[in-house]
């Protein structure tokens, strides 16, 4: 490929050799100036239009040197979506920080912009892989446990980008360890309660198979009551667990139906006080004759009552009224439970509403509790959007409350 020198050389090469022939053919001397400059303006402007020589050696076509390539981190664009992440993420280049979005600093502090990344994230599993990572690495995850206070875990993934940059996005997984904990615990201890139980019947049904027919009636009928208690314990524990479960898989769907709050705790209190509950008639209404309208699920918020009644008649000290009230407080309804029993140690409040979680293990076994009352109250409070309390005074008694919302209009 010629370059524009060689082009204009040529050209008017063409120009002198034209002249030559014109002059040779007995042209006049006019003719032939014009010719001339007409082919040298021409070649001027074949010169002018024809690419520029490559630099280097003239002649040869050599390529032009590679451009820079362009860092992302720096790009404005790259910044604008850094800004709108809500996980941590880190820039970074020869394994110094350059970027941090806000959770980033809120994780790690702002002073880690322009600090190493092997310090700045200060883990020692991320420091041993940060230290080898080359510029070419895959992708890849690793835990950071403990991290950045103890029983948290977090993840780590590298991208790797040209000119030794490298995005570093870290993301939290600790809320989906604690309920992978939960499950397991939640299927460890159901498991147990139900085998507790199933134990009990199975050796008390072995023995009456071993009884001759000559055994005194007192004591089959003692290993059948037994028997009976257990299995009762064990249909109560398999309801309470699909109503937990029945209410988890509802707790994001809001109530739409109204119902009378005041009417249903009123049938509640009628049912447990026509059971041969011995202290059916310790439960004391304060109910007041107005209706309580709410939007519920008329189900799901007679359970809530029926527990929370239950619980405090089990608990409760035997001949001490377990008094039940309904009180309009501004916005809000509050149905209120208390008893006169031993009371709960402040320690102990917090955990009440965890499955299985029991004060005193053998004293709940014994008045037949599965463990899962108070957890079932705090879903179905959680879904009606109300507000549960539990107050307690060692030796006095406890308050078990909720507060639920009322209707803009009731």
């Amino acid at each position: 490929m010629f370059d524009r020198l060689s082009s204009l050389v040529i050209a008017l090469t063409l120009v002198a050799i034209a002249a030559i022939f014109a002059t040779l053919a007995g042209g006049d001397a006019q003719s032939i100036a014009i010719m001339v400059l007409a082919g040298f303006l021409a070649a001027i402007t074949v010169y002018s239009a024809l690419p520029g020589a490559s630099h280097g050696t003239q002649g040869t076509d050599t390529p032009q040197a590679a451009a820079p390539p362009v860092s992302l981190l720096r790009h404005p664009d790259f910044a604008h979506w850094v800004d709108q992440e809500k996980e941590p993420l880190i820039g970074t280049a020869d394994n110094i920080v350059t970027i941090a979005n806000d959770a980033a600093i809120r994780l790690l502090g702002r002073h880690i912009v322009g600090a190493d990344v092997r310090t700045a994230i200060r883990h020692p599993a991320a420091t041993d892989w940060l230290s080898q990572m080359g510029e070419n690495a895959p992708p890849d995850t690793i835990n950071l446990i403990d991290f950045p206070r103890p029983g948290q875990r977090w993840t780590m993934r590298i991208a790797a980008l040209s000119g030794r940059e490298q995005i570093i996005f870290l993301s939290d997984r600790s809320a989906i360890d604690a309920a992978d904990r939960m499950r397991s615990d939640f299927v460890a201890n159901a498991s147990h309660e139900l085998r507790t139980p199933l134990a009990a019947i199975l050796g008390y049904v072995e023995t009456l198979q071993d009884m001759n027919g000559e055994t005194d009636g007192p004591t089959r009928h003692r290993f059948l009551s037994i028997i009976e208690r257990e299995a009762r314990r064990m249909q109560q524990l398999v309801i309470d667990l699909l109503s937990i479960s029945r209410v988890e898989a509802d707790r994001f769907r809001r109530p739409t139906t109204p119902v009378d709050l005041a009417a249903i705790v009123k049938t509640t209190i009628a049912q447990l006080r026509d059971s041969e509950h011995p202290r059916a008639k310790d439960v004391v209404a304060k109910l007041g004759d107005d209706p309580q309208p709410m939007l519920g699920d008329e189900a799901q918020l007679g359970q809530l009552a029926h527990n929370i009644i239950s619980n405090a008649m089990k608990y409760g000290h035997a001949g001490t009224p377990v008094t039940v009230e309904l009180v309009r407080e501004g916005s809000r309804v509050r149905l209120s439970v208390s008893d006169e029993g031993d009371g709960i140690a402040p320690d102990h409040l917090p955990r009440l509403t965890e499955r299985f979680y029991r004060v005193d293990e053998a004293r709940s076994r014994s008045v037949g509790g599965t463990g899962l009352g108070l957890a079932i109250v705090k879903h179905i409070s959680e879904r009606h959007q109300g507000q549960l309390d539990i107050d307690s005074e060692v030796g006095k008694g406890t308050r078990v409350s909720v507060a639920f919302p009322l209707p803009s209009n009731g």
